[in-house]
């Protein structure tokens, strides 16, 4: 489990809430459907539970005991907002009642609402506690402020570097003969630089991010970034790439909206080969603390500079989903679909449709290591028959990236990773595969 605010506070308020559980009548004065309701909880059950305590909240609302059982299994099951109505009715009746009122800090701290949170808790800490429950209640009290100090405006930045080999730095195809039908299938031998070549690298990178909070809800966001590859024997691959973006996000409840404009330009060999602008639109839902749906829209103008004819219009449609297991374990998927259209006319074989598939895995080893892996796959279809090889070009292309990201002491992070990748096409000197094994090192401000 990552060292996050969220995740800081849900294990303390576990403890806590633990025990607390004394705060409770004793279980031979509670009646049964409370009792095993309970139970059910501190069994992993919390949506049973709350299935059966909401089946009989209008007869038994206002009933202590019956909520705050009901706000423990609404906090367990992510209804947060039933929570506080009735951990709030439970207090009305029992004032001194620590565990209602920590599952109340809990809840409003879930629906963002960091003011009320802190001023319950601390009224809880000023109950007859046990003085563990107290410290736990400092410890989800600095969570508070932790939060609120991410959620504040803030400028942050990064270098990296990274080594590694790549077994196909110009993506070219493994055969230099290649038959060419529009030629009569005559045999053609390709440049040297345009087969299959590997070489050793490194990268220098840097960026930086800012955010500037207008009010809770909305906050402006910029960033720039660089990355620069060098090539051992083969300079005439090497590659920089920058990007600036900026936009806005606003925040309502458990959703996240943000307009992003964004611009970027890709060289190799110092000679300007592609550049990119465009929005992008994103839409997060966070049902719970664990796990969250994210849906984008892209749009993008990409020019070719010297290359006037690939001039092209790119829209891109997806949508992702993660979620965070018990164990450290988080898992995560999408997919997307688009196009990629030619704006010159009398070249649709430029253009093409995608759609694609991703997935991954990372698992936390400990507080320093999570192990990493991920797929993809993506299938694309041109709009016309290739000139030289009169057929219409298809290709899937596939990827598999496996590692791990280690932060030896705060800040910095080593990420060692294997990355491989093959394309499948029905054209020749399209259809190639790569390795590229690298460790990367990053330092954060």
């Amino acid at each position: 489990m990552s060292f996050t605010p969220q995740n800081v506070l849900r294990c303390c308020l576990s403890l806590a809430c633990t025990l607390l559980l004394s705060v409770l009548p004793a279980q031979a004065e509670v009646d049964a459907l409370v009792r095993e309701s309970l139970a059910l909880v501190e069994q992993g059950k919390p949506q049973e539970a709350f299935d059966r305590l909401a089946a009989v909240e209008t007869q038994r609302a206002g009933d202590p005991d019956f909520d705050t059982v009901l706000g423990i299994a609404a906090n367990d099951t992510g209804q947060f907002t039933r929570a506080v109505f009735a951990l709030e009715r439970a207090l009305t009746v029992q004032p001194g009642n620590a565990r209602a009122r920590a599952e109340l800090g809990r809840a409003l701290f879930a629906l963002k609402d960091n003011l009320a949170a802190r001023q319950v808790l601390q009224e809880a800490k000023r109950e007859n506690i046990p003085p563990e429950v107290a410290r736990k209640i400092d410890d989800f009290l600095l969570a508070i402020d932790r939060n609120e100090e991410a959620a504040r405006s803030s400028i942050k930045a990064y270098v990296e570097t990274s080594y590694g080999t790549d077994s196909n730095i110009n993506s070219g195809p493994t055969n230099a003969n290649v038959a060419v039908p529009s030629l009569g299938g005559l045999v053609l031998t390709l440049n040297p630089s345009a087969v299959k070549l590997k070489d050793s690298f490194y990268t220098l990178g840097a960026g930086v991010s800012g955010r500037y909070v207008i009010d809770p809800r909305l906050s402006l966001i910029a960033s720039a970034s660089g990355n620069f590859r060098f090539n051992n024997d083969y300079n005439d691959f090497d590659t920089n790439q920058m990007d600036l973006s900026a936009g806005a996000v606003y925040r309502l409840d458990k959703n996240e909206f943000s307009a992003i404009v964004q611009v970027g330009s890709y060289s190799a060999d110092n000679r300007g080969v592609r550049d990119q602008g465009g929005v992008v639109g994103e839409w997060t839902y966070r049902p719970d603390e664990a796990s969250q749906w994210s849906s984008y829209v892209q749009l993008s103008s990409l020019r070719y500079p010297g290359q006037t004819v690939r001039n092209a219009h790119r829209y891109v449609l997806g949508t992702s989903y993660a979620t965070a297991l018990s164990g450290g374990l988080v898992l995560f998927g999408g997919g997307y679909f688009g196009s990629e259209n030619e704006r010159a006319s009398g070249v649709p074989h430029l253009g093409h449709r995608m759609a694609g598939l991703r997935a991954g895995v990372q698992q936390s080893v400990n507080a320093d290591v999570d192990l990493f892996a991920s797929v993809g796959f993506e299938r694309r279809h041109y709009g016309g028959a290739d000139p030289l090889f009169l057929v219409t070009r298809r290709d899937d292309q596939s990827n598999l990236n496996l590692g791990l990201n280690w932060v030896p002491v705060v800040s910095w992070r080593i990420t060692p990773q294997l990355s491989l990748m093959k394309t499948s096409s029905n054209i020749a000197i399209s259809d190639f595969s790569k390795r590229v094994l690298s460790v990367t090192v990053r330092k954060d401000f």
